[in-house]
């Protein structure tokens, strides 16, 4: 199983066989659906952190450079996907959220992860639903978190749209022009690397930074479990 999910990992980071997978299972619309889909459930089904994400856009904006997606119709797509998955997590935290912070950790769920996104609303207020597009695992519960602490949902929509907007095209047109760069084709693996380290740079500045603090004695603990987001309803 977890050969398998490798696999499908490298596949999806992997220009050539990206192409190859585009051009016979998922030729035509499957392609661009699978892609939709792959981009919908990072936060609209919360389990983002199995996706490669960034990793995921800058490929499909290499392959788009080789001809082999139309880089137009993979923005268009790929932006609605963003947005739509941000307000699906969104329904999701409104709805059934506060239960999850009594929720125990398991394989598939950490404490950790809403936590990490927490501090980063506590720091960032309404604009982390733009600052997460590009911090893996944050990015994936920051619109859910929004929704558990009852923000407006007009108040939230700007921010996604910002947010998806930006990520999609940023990443994929990253890809669709270093793609061709005789450099970057030869050393794509380690560009790949880089990519996932920048993205993770956030989040280990915020690690370092908590280490280095002084730990509290006795924290406060929050009255309901639910995080304070801005403009509560």
């Amino acid at each position: 199983m977890l050969h398998t999910l490798l696999d499908f990992y490298r596949t999806l980071t992997n220009p050539e066989r990206l192409i190859e997978l585009l051009s016979t299972l998922l030729s035509g619309w499957l392609g661009y659906a699978a892609l939709f889909a792959i981009v919908y459930s990072e936060t609209g089904l919360l389990v983002g952190f199995f996706f490669p994400g960034d990793s995921l856009l800058f490929t499909v904006g290499v392959v788009a450079g080789a001809g082999s997606l139309d880089i137009l119709l993979v923005n268009v797509v790929l932006m609605s996907a963003a947005i739509l998955g941000d307000s699906t997590g969104y329904l999701l935290g409104r709805k059934t959220g506060p239960r999850i912070f009594s929720r125990p950790d398991s394989l598939l769920f950490k404490q950790e992860y809403i936590t990490r996104t927490r501090k980063f609303y506590e720091r960032y207020g309404g604009k982390t639903i733009v600052y997460a597009r590009f911090v893996p695992i944050v990015r994936t519960f920051a619109a859910f978190v929004a929704g558990v602490g009852q923000m407006p949902y007009f108040k939230f929509l700007p921010f996604s749209v910002c947010g998806g907007i930006g990520w999609v095209f940023f990443m994929t047109m990253l890809g669709y022009k270093l793609g061709t760069v005789p450099i970057v084709r030869h050393y794509f693996d380690k560009v790949i690397l880089l990519i996932i380290f920048v993205s993770l740079l956030p989040t280990l500045i915020e690690v370092v930074r908590a280490w280095r603090s002084p730990r509290q004695g006795n924290p406060e603990p929050a009255a309901s479990g639910v995080p304070d987001v801005p403009a509560p309803r």
